[in-house]
This record gives C-alpha cells, structure tokens and sequence, in this order.
C-alpha cells in the first residue's frame, strides 16, 4: 500500500471557501473514484491556511488509473474551476509504510 498526502496551502481568508466546496462537490466525486480516504484535515498550528489529505491505493499503478478515471470527470472539472483560485501552492508526497507502519 502507497499513501498520497496532498497540502493545499490556500489564499488567506479562502479555507472555509473551500472546505465547503470541496465537501460539498469534491469529496462526492472523488470518494465514489478514488475510494479509500484516509483522512482530511486544516492545520491550526504551523503553516496556516492549509487543507491536508491523504489517500491510500494499493500501488502506484492503480494511483495513476484511479487518477487519470478522476481528471477525466466532467463533474470534476467543474469542482476544479470553482476551487482552483482558491489555492496558493500545492504540494504532493507519496509515502512508502515502513515494515512495522499499522497502515500497510
């Protein structure tokens, strides 16, 4: 198993924007795609303004399918012309699980 962490730091002001949106439209499509949602979170300390998420896939290969299925969506499109000014930078990791990582 592969965790992909995404942090979306987002213009001052604009979080509960795009929470919103993003729960409302976003989480829709991508829990029906995507599927397995490991978490979502907004930082209160530290860098502030910043959504961050994780996703779990068994492999890279089916990342990039469930992806490539994503960017595909009319519906997702949509959702990303609604949101994408809302964001400053975004930053992506794929985390390998050590041996002994409960999520494996």
């Amino acid at each position: 198993m592969i965790v992909e962490e995404r942090i979306y730091t987002l213009h001052p002001g604009k979080l509960a924007e795009y929470v919103g949106i993003y729960q409302a439209e976003g989480m829709p499509i991508q829990m029906k795609i995507l599927g397995r949602m490991i978490g979502y979170f907004t930082t209160e300390f530290g860098p502030l303004n910043q959504v961050v998420h994780m996703w779990g896939y068994e492999s890279f290969e089916e990342r990039a399918r469930k992806r490539a299925e994503l960017q595909a969506q009319p519906e997702w499109k949509s959702y990303l012309a609604k949101t994408r000014h809302l964001i400053q930078t975004q930053e992506n990791k794929i985390l390998n699980p050590t041996a002994f990582s409960p999520i494996r």
